[in-house]
């Protein structure tokens, strides 16, 4: 196995002006199931190809182990890849397909059918093996896909959008047998994902990025508890977290009417607005606090998400609340939201950066 380190690794796109990947510093440890999250155009992708070697390095490098590999080709690497698109051969058999690695390895026959035999039984492949492609499931060839990528047992496993051509049932199954599959193995994992709900399920840390720049990199919870910046604390959460820039007076900030007491530390700072973030399980549905208009209730079982309208600093604003199902308000509904101090995020208006409390 292998860590993987980038060190202020660029990948500048011929015709562009800003870099799709820009000074990327992360360090990947030795059997660590890293996830690389963000939305489309984050870099996420390219860092990832950049790691594979289908991508150049343009400035800065890419480290496999103690190895620089940045111009390094793919097939020296040490690396396999499972692509969204699973790219089967689609006139093989399951079983030619997750032995393709070891035959171009010149692997002998028989240790070939043995290791290919024990990888199908890992995956559950093992009565498909003379199948095509085509006479399987979206499940079941991802998993065809996953076994010719470990069956060779590669020092990094590198993993793009692997669920994503899935449907929602099977992609929660496929979840948890990745993440058992890595665990058992062992393998140094990358893996890319748009889905912030995947990344925090399967990662024991998360990188996020966004604009080509890492914009903070943590296990899931600190990601959720201590977002590093606006960014991370909206994209980082379903629903997302509740931000609204207020003024602040006299030592509070002014939510809505509701008045937050404020640390020294910020108001010695002489700030006259905030960005305050409250995630939906800290704002209420209480008898005072700020009036708002139910949109629409999302019932997701025992709670539900209260989706409101209501006007702060002269605007419209969008407030997300959750509440027990049994005693959700009604589309419709008039109701006054009241955030938990003590559980409110404070951020910086112009740099986007939390404020230490």
């Amino acid at each position: 196995m292998a860590e993987v380190r980038y060190v202020q690794a660029t990948r500048l796109y011929p015709g562009t002006d800003a870099p799709a990947v820009d000074a990327l510093d992360l360090d990947v440890h030795d059997g660590e199931f890293m996830v690389l999250v963000g939305p489309s155009g984050s870099g996420k992708t390219t860092a990832l190809r950049m790691l594979a070697g289908l991508e150049e390095v343009d400035s800065g490098a890419v480290y496999i182990g103690d190895r620089d590999v940045s111009d390094a080709p793919p097939k020296e690497r040490d690396v396999s890849m499972v692509f969204q698109n699973y790219a089967l051969y689609p006139y093989l058999t399951v079983a030619a397909n997750i032995g393709f690695p070891l035959r171009i390895a010149k692997v002998k026959k028989a240790e070939r059918d043995k290791r290919v035999k024990e990888v199908a039984t890992l995956l559950g492949l093992s009565e498909y093996l003379e199948r095509k492609p085509g006479q399987l499931s979206g499940g079941q060839r991802q998993r065809v896909a996953m076994g010719r990528a470990i069956v060779r047992v590669p020092s990094v496993f590198l993993m793009d959008e692997p669920l994503s051509n899935l449907d929602a049932k099977l992609r929660v199954q496929m979840r948890a047998d990745i993440a058992a599959l890595q665990a058992d193995f062992g393998i140094t994992t990358v893996y890319v994902t748009h889905d912030q709900a995947e990344a925090m399920t399967l990662g024991h840390r998360v990188a996020v990025l966004h604009e080509g720049h890492l914009q903070q990199c943590g296990p899931p919870r600190e990601l959720y508890e201590r977002p590093a910046n606006v960014f991370v604390a909206g994209f980082i959460g379903s629903p997302a977290m509740n931000l609204c820039t207020v003024p602040v007076s006299n030592g509070a900030a002014s939510f809505g009417g509701v008045d937050m007491p404020l640390p020294q530390s910020v108001v010695a700072n002489g700030r006259t607005s905030l960005v305050i973030g409250v995630r939906p399980e800290s704002l209420e549905v209480a008898e005072e606090g700020i009036p708002a208009k139910v949109d629409v209730v999302e019932d997701v079982g025992a709670d539900a998400f209260v989706f409101c309208s209501t006007e702060l600093g002269g605007e419209t604003t969008k407030l997300v609340a959750r509440s027990e199902a049994r005693k959700a308000p009604r589309q419709g509904d008039r109701v006054t939201l009241r955030p938990r101090a003590d559980e409110a995020l404070l951020f910086d208006p112009a740099s986007g950066e939390r404020l230490e409390l």
